[in-house]
């Protein structure tokens, strides 16, 4: 009697699999042959911890071996047969209401929790799991626009991973030209703000003695950036990128310097999207380096307005915008010329831009009343002040394709940071300098006079 080859059945399945997506979920086949959903019931029936790692592992294995359908069918087997046992909760609501002390709360607080959590810690005890588990989660986000109803999983990934990377674990390390070739290779990967061209433009954004990069890192993942900003240090607030990037400059010392520019910050992974590691980067970056060059008075952004050119060109569609006449809309359709950023002579389009980005800044709400800018909204709500808006600070294509050329310079005071923050989250406040606030009132006034003269 023959003998019978378990590979041959195992790749038949693997090729029933594929073709046609003819078989339901339940049916899919792991890299090892397994059937998926039969892996993650052992795992979550487990005991032993031997076997448990040994069933991860296979199982993440099993995960990255599905095509993009199988896996967002994983998701969704994930969603409708492991989220939270209503019964149990509502029994356990009832217990804690008739009987309210620490361990009716702790059973009720066990029972409301999915059993998706669970496996996803099963599942970290593999090797490597929390990189698998990252890489995972970026899979996952890109189903949720299609499948709203897949975030109730999102949510139990952003539980444990937000837990998994807070801040007690990160660690923060300089990148200079001695770091190892993996590292560097990312860095110029992410980077997302200012791409690197090439590797002498990384070395021109490293190696001098007046220009720094920090970047955190998480023990489960050592070669992989979490986030990293690039910084300047300069004499004064700039109010341009392109001399910060001018591969041809000559540097300067750092012990001349009495600004700290903070001019690019990137995140490196999808998978941590909304986990915030920004805020604790910057304060850190900057206590390190007061500690290291005494001499720094101030702590700044030169941060790009992703979202200004397309909040304008909406407005400017509108029959009447709350913050510009039509007569105004008529000086703007300058902004149409492949020209225009040389036919401003008198300063009329400027003075009405930075007019408008200070409103845009100041006023402007999405229609969750959160401010338009997703920038803005990270500075500020870190706790930092809206200082300068500069215009034609980003002439490169992405600069004028995001915000018509505009930057912003956001200041960290470290004395009133912690107010600054609170002002904005409690109340929405938005801190800004004397010259900002100048802008804002500008053309109101400009309009006062013209109305007097007309009378």
């Amino acid at each position: 009697m023959p003998r019978f080859n378990l590979s041959f059945f195992q790749d038949l399945l693997s090729t029933i699999s594929e073709q046609g997506h003819r078989l339901v979920f339940q049916n899919v086949v792991s890299g090892s042959g397994q059937l998926v959903p039969e892996l993650v019931e052992r795992l979550l029936s487990g005991q032993g911890e031997a076997s448990g790692i040994a069933l991860a592992r296979e199982l993440l294995n099993g995960y990255a071996s599905l095509d993009q359908n199988e896996k967002r069918e994983f998701f969704e087997f994930l969603l409708n047969n492991y989220g939270p046992d209503h019964d149990a909760i509502a029994s356990a609501v009832q217990k804690y209401q008739s009987q309210p002390e620490d361990e009716t709360a702790i059973q009720l607080f066990e029972a409301s929790e999915p059993r998706r959590q669970e496996l996803l810690r099963r599942l970290n005890l593999a090797s490597g799991a929390t990189a698998s588990l990252v890489a995972m989660r970026s899979d996952l986000i890109t189903f949720l626009k299609d499948n709203p109803a897949l975030k109730a999983v999102d949510r139990d990934f952003y539980h444990l991973l937000s837990s998994w990377f807070n801040r007690g674990f990160l660690v923060l390390r300089r990148i200079d030209w001695n770091t190892p070739a993996i590292i560097l290779e990312k860095i110029i990967q992410y980077e997302a703000v200012h791409a690197i061209k090439s590797w002498e433009d990384l070395r021109n954004r490293i190696e001098p003695k007046d220009r720094r990069c920090y970047a955190f890192f998480h023990p489960a993942l050592a070669d992989e950036p979490l986030i990293f900003v690039e910084v300047a240090l300069t004499g004064s607030t700039p109010d341009g990128i392109a001399l910060i990037l001018d591969m041809q400059r000559t540097p300067s010392l750092e012990t001349d310097a009495t600004t700290a520019a903070f001019y690019s910050i990137s995140n490196c992974q999808v998978g941590l999207k909304g986990i915030s590691f920004g805020s604790f980067l910057i304060k850190q970056v900057a206590e390190e380096l007061k500690r290291d060059l005494p001499g720094l008075k101030d702590f700044v952004t030169l941060s790009p307005v992703p979202g200004f050119k397309k909040w304008l060109d909406q407005e400017r569609g509108l029959k009447k915008s709350e913050f510009f006449t039509s007569a105004d809309n008529e000086l703007l359709s300058q902004l149409e010329n492949e020209s225009w950023l040389d036919e401003d002579a008198n300063g009329e389009l400027s003075s009405l831009v930075l007019n408008i980005a200070s409103r845009y800044f100041l006023e402007a709400r999405d229609p969750r009343g959160r401010l338009v800018d997703p920038v803005a909204r990270f500075h500020l709500g870190n706790g930092a002040q809206l200082e300068h808006i500069h215009w034609q600070a980003d002439c490169s294509f992405a600069g004028l394709s995001q915000s018509y050329g505009l930057m912003v310079n956001y200041l960290y005071d470290l004395a009133v940071i912690e107010r600054n923050h609170e002002s904005f989250m409690s109340k929405g406040l938005v801190v800004a300098s004397a010259e900002v606030e100048k802008l804002k009132k500008t053309k109101k006034t400009k309009q006062r006079n013209r109305s007097e003269r007309d009378v």
